[in-house]
């Protein structure tokens, strides 16, 4: 990129003593400017199925992103890994263009069309309005080999849509989510939240022909619309010399409200329980409009601004103990030396109006979270009886409902600077995200990454007063 700088995020991956390296521009470092490189080195201490992508602004809406696959043990069984497939909206245009011209001031836009692993088809008649319309495209497609077993690792990357996947006359054996490995259930379908995963395993046990595979957009989300929402589809064939569009139709019913797979499915395989709690955090959520008129969620009555030449982390490294409100900065500490206490962080959706409907997939970087409660049109009261703390499901990213609540817990274990963010790429632009300051005293950095992080600082000093294009929204 000539014009823009980035930065690289391995989304789910718990950093462990290299939070230097988790990627978010002003938390963890500077940006990269054009014609600069930034060496990523970090210890994978989990498998399965992730991805990567940028964190500045808007640039994964509009591509910059891939997956990340960690091998590891494994029991489940099944024949044949066919790999990534990415769930996706998809503008016709920048996302620059549509945050410029709409998304800052909290106007949607409707999105163009919806992608499977990057394709799809498109009819011209939908966009009158856009002379470069040429249409076409293909399918994504599978060939099944009866009696084989497939599995398949579901990604969302979408900038603002909820998904619900499901292939005509098959079922699916669910056996993880985000990076946790589940005691598998079998479903028609499964829904899909932005950032989250899900690795199934699919029987080719149907009549040999051709079947749609559906991505299914869910419009109870209440997002961003979508001009295409009923073309998400891609086709299984059991024979590759096939060319025929299938005649499949599908029984599965879309929800009627914007939430996760259920919550007594998602048992992980390992169980762990949420012991003892240090700290409890609770985040307000609303909307305001500030004096410009540019939208902006709040936590707490504040909304999440950073600034890319002072990364959090390096005002710690200095010394720093007291940061700008703008930065959202929440402490988390431990009570006692170990680490076998947790911080338990819940977020109130009060947001007014139709804000209050829209539902948000909340990711935290640097840990899984445990869920102990995740409640729509509720407000938490405050007490822990609602809370599950016997082996919840535990991920990295969660659905806070509409009007509702979520309460996580995460293991203070992990010294380090952690942005917590809603995933749809608007209402991160938008502020809606907190910083959270884990064991402050404990964090560090070696003296050869230190360095790294300096020179990409004075790098981006030099070039950002040179950028075409200013910074704007919350800078993640």
């Amino acid at each position: 990129m000539r014009s823009n700088a980035t930065s690289v995020h391995w989304h789910g991956v718990w950093q462990r003593g290299s939070v230097e390296y988790d990627g978010v521009p002003g938390v963890t470092q500077c940006p990269i400017p054009p014609g600069k490189t930034f060496t990523y080195k970090f210890r994978a201490y989990q498998y399965g199925t992730t991805w990567y992508h940028s964190h500045v602004n808007l640039q994964i809406t509009n591509g910059l992103f891939g997956p990340l696959i960690i091998n590891g043990p494994a029991t489940a069984d099944y024949d044949e890994d066919v790999g990534a497939i990415f769930l996706q909206d998809w503008m016709h245009r920048s996302a620059f263009s549509s945050w410029f011209d709409n998304q800052k001031w909290g106007i949607t836009e409707s999105l163009s069309n919806t992608l499977i692993n990057g394709t799809n088809s498109y009819d011209c008649s939908l966009a009158a309005a856009d002379p470069n319309c040429v249409g076409g495209g293909e399918k994504f497609s599978l060939v099944f080999e009866p009696g084989k077993k497939y599995r398949m690792r579901l990604i969302n990357v979408a900038a603002d849509s909820q998904f619900q996947f499901s292939i005509d006359g098959h079922k699916l054996s669910v056996i993880a989510s985000d990076l946790v490995p589940i005691q598998p259930y079998e479903a028609d379908s499964i829904v899909i939240n932005a950032a989250q995963r899900y690795d199934i395993i699919v029987e080719a046990n149907a009549q040999p022909r051709d079947y749609w595979l559906r991505g299914g957009w869910v419009s109870a989300c209440f997002g961003v619309a979508n001009d295409t929402p009923s073309q998400m589809t891609g086709i299984v064939r059991y024979d590759a010399a096939s060319s025929e569009q299938p005649r499949t139709t599908s029984i599965i019913e879309p929800p009627t409200t914007c939430s996760d797979e259920p919550y007594e499915s998602l048992v992980p395989y390992l169980s762990l329980n949420v012991d003892s709690i240090a700290d409890t955090t609770v985040e307000i959520l609303n909307e305001r409009l500030t004096h410009a008129s540019v939208f902006q969620w709040t936590l707490n009555s504040s909304s999440l601004v950073l600034n890319w030449t002072e990364p959090t982390l390096n005002q710690i490294l200095g010394g720093t103990s007291t940061f700008p409100e703008a930065y959202n900065v929440v402490h988390a500490n431990r009570n006692t030396p170990g680490d076998d206490e947790w911080a338990v962080l819940v977020i109130d959706n009060e947001a007014g109006g139709l804000y209050g409907n829209i539902a948000h997939p909340v990711h935290l970087h640097g840990h899984d979270f445990w869920i102990l409660a995740q409640e729509a049109n509720a407000v938490w009261d405050g007490t822990v009886k609602s809370f599950k703390q016997t082996n919840p499901p535990r991920r990295d990213v969660a659905t806070l409902p509409a009007h509702g609540y979520l309460a996580v817990a995460f293991k203070l274990d992990n010294p380090g600077t952690w942005l917590v963010h809603c995933h749809i790429v608007w209402h991160a632009s938008q502020g809606l995200a907190l910083e959270i300051v884990e064991s402050q005293d404990a964090i560090s950095v070696n003296q050869e990454s230190r360095a790294l992080l300096q020179d990409m600082c004075s790098a981006w000093a030099e070039w950002s007063p040179k950028a075409p294009f200013p910074t704007d929204g919350s800078g993640i």
